[in-house]
């Protein structure tokens, strides 16, 4: 408890930085990941809108975000689809799916589907979402013109400590000739040689932060650990994510991208790594080239 209230005092310490930005649609062909920050991203892709456990809230209960959100939710696209990935708060934050749907309406008159791993549906049931499809994991999905796999990973899913029935995974998602692999929380395990060589995702988002004290690795990477995972996955780039909006771990909160970067030099690997800047987008041609 008194690790909990150190990091809430330290969260309100300094004033947040960083400012949203313009949302940079993509062409047809290309597939986009906008970072929101944090583990919160918007995909494009096969034509299709989808945000990934999108978190826009000020403050989670008591603990205040260290950056702004890189867009805002008053100017997104229409969402198609909403993936969340677990339960955690800074993950599955209801306030912020309430304005996603809300906004969409506004646009469309319809709102997004989502999907949520098995026994979370009773969570986001009464939002208002169009559809909700509940996987476990391997389970798949075509969904708008999308395949959609469900996928393992090493976390935990309940929201309050004792609904440990909650499923937890990452999620594939592939359509026109393109793949991404957002891995939700997790600590490195076998699983991402297994997902590599069944989906070949092409773009991985990995999570490199909340490591330190060691402890925290039985539920999170380190930066070497993501950059080992993505080496056995076997795609093609990797961005990073889960560092930088809330203080979670006590390593400081500059070093998981240094760690990432000099790790990523020693490998030889560091042209397939990009970094995005909250609001930034990597646009992706099915030939992956970056811009």
């Amino acid at each position: 408890m008194e690790q909990l209230w150190r990091l809430v005092r330290e969260s309100h310490e300094q004033p947040m930085s960083g400012a949203p930005r313009p949302v940079e649609l993509v062409k047809p062909n290309e597939l986009g990941v906008t970072f929101i920050g944090h583990s919160s991203f918007l995909l494009q892709i096969h034509g299709r809108k989808l945000l990934v456990d999108p978190v826009f809230s000020k403050r989670l209960i008591l603990l205040r975000r260290q950056r702004h959100p890189g867009v805002m939710v008053e100017e997104l696209p229409a969402i198609d689809v909403v993936l969340l990935t677990h339960a955690h708060m800074d993950h599955l934050d209801m306030a912020s799916l309430r304005r996603v749907i809300r906004a969409t309406r506004k646009l469309t008159g319809r709102t997004p589907e989502v999907v949520v791993p098995r026994g979370v549906e009773d969570l986001v049931e009464k939002l208002g979402f169009s559809h909700i499809h509940g996987l476990a994991w391997w389970d798949q999905i075509e969904l708008q013109g999308l395949t959609i796999t469900m996928t393992p990973c090493k976390h935990w899913g309940a929201r309050m400590f004792r609904d440990t029935h909650r499923g937890y995974g990452g999620y594939v998602i592939a359509g026109g000739g393109q793949s991404v692999y957002h891995s939700g929380d997790t600590a490195y395990f076998d699983g991402f040689r297994e997902i590599g060589a069944k989906l070949h995702p092409e773009v991985a988002l990995l999570p490199i932060g909340a490591y330190f004290p060691d402890s925290y690795r039985s539920v999170h990477t380190s930066p070497e650990e993501a950059l080992r995972g993505f080496v056995e996955l076997g795609a093609q780039r990797m961005v990073p994510m889960h560092y930088g909006t809330f203080r979670l771990g006590r390593e400081p909160m500059e070093e998981p991208i240094q760690r990432l970067n000099a790790e990523a030099e020693r490998l030889g690997i560091k042209r397939q790594i990009k970094i995005l800047a909250e609001g930034e987008t990597m646009h992706l041609c099915p030939a992956i080239s970056i811009r």
